[in-house]
């Protein structure tokens, strides 16, 4: 066991025959006792201060715990984002060559129609060109029957009479 600043003040020397000089063992004594408090002393102090560091230190390692915690969660987090931004990236990519093979398919639809509408108005237009060319003929062949000279030979004033009698 250590011993305090008072046991040192209150030890009692046996005294024996031609022994050290009292006064002197007393100053020297004195002198032991007050470096002993100021040891004493000066070792709490360092202890409360050690105990104030270790306090620091252990909040000081919570914090850096829990950076180290966060740095994980927001690169967790930004590699679920990346993934998430990806999977999205490739959904819009073949929701968008879908709508692409729509677009050309039904481009290509309209198109086939487009060239059938065209072969059925060709196949329209020389019906009505035959058509057309039998009626041009038919009439240039009544304009050539004797049947005009006929009506060019007919004088007015016999047309009149007969439309005077039927009335």
């Amino acid at each position: 066991m250590a011993l305090s600043p008072l046991d040192i003040h209150n030890k009692e020397f046996a005294r024996g025959f031609r022994g050290y000089d009292e006064d002197e063992v007393n100053k020297f004594l004195d002198q032991v006792m007050k470096d002993y408090e100021i040891v004493i002393r000066e070792r709490d102090e360092l202890d409360q201060k050690a105990r104030e560091l270790q306090e620091r230190l252990g909040h000081f390692t919570n914090i850096e715990e829990t950076l180290n915690k966060s740095i994980l969660v927001a690169q967790e987090t930004a590699e679920d984002i990346k993934g998430s931004a990806q999977k999205e990236a490739k959904l819009i990519m073949k929701e968008a060559e879908k709508n692409a093979d729509r677009i050309v398919n039904e481009a290509l639809s309209k198109a086939r129609k487009i060239s059938l509408d065209v072969e059925e108005l060709k196949k329209q237009a020389k019906v009505f060109r035959s058509r057309m060319r039998m009626l041009v003929q038919a009439q240039l062949e009544m304009l050539g029957t004797d049947d005009w000279e006929e009506l060019f030979d007919t004088e007015v004033d016999e047309d009149l009479e007969l439309m005077e009698h039927e009335s």
